[in-house]
């Protein structure tokens, strides 16, 4: 299957792992090109790729909350729904999540529920971050799953993007409401 990188839903990928590029730097890239689709259709560029066990993509997806009229089309959401359908199984154990921004708590609920096993993370998120800014949903005791997270690469890169996109937001150039 061919992926453009805007696909509009989060994109399914058959097939397996990529061995040479099962790194934070090569996933983390592929979620920051998903925040940059976000920005260009007026979302806030937030982006998400999400791997199987053995390192496959099983898929991406980036912000669409005004697009879909749907205030929880955040992209990790997307992702986790996309691999449960083509898994068939909302259970997704063994995955890792990458995504461009510290999750809120909604996403970080949405991925205990989901029994993902590892977050990758690039920007902290200082206004509505759950995992270490402003909650600690993944280390909450008692747990109903742990869940593994860490800061990764990409911090920088997404950062300007939020704030370049906010910028502009303010300058009256975003079109629609973000």
């Amino acid at each position: 299957m061919i992926l453009e990188p805007c696909d509009s839903l989060a994109a399914t990928v058959a097939g397996g792992p990529v061995a040479a590029e099962t790194d934070d730097r090569h996933w983390m890239g592929l979620a920051l090109e998903q925040a940059r689709c976000a920005s260009l259709v007026g979302e806030v560029p937030v982006g998400a790729v999400l791997l199987s066990a053995s390192g496959a993509l099983l898929a991406r997806a980036h912000n669409r909350p005004i697009a879909m009229q749907d205030p929880c089309a955040h992209a990790e959401i997307l992702v986790l729904r996309e691999a449960a359908r083509a898994l068939g199984n909302y259970r997704l154990l063994g995955t890792t999540l990458y995504v461009t921004l510290e999750p809120c708590a909604m996403c970080a609920g949405a991925m205990l529920q989901a029994r993902v096993a590892q977050l990758v993370f690039a920007a902290r998120d200082p206004k509505g971050g759950a995992v270490v800014s402003r909650l600690g949903v993944l280390d909450a005791e008692p747990r109903l799953h742990r869940l593994r997270w860490r800061e990764g690469p990409g911090a920088r890169e997404s950062q300007a993007l939020l704030q370049d996109f906010f910028r502009a937001r303010r300058a009256g150039k975003g079109g629609r409401e973000a």
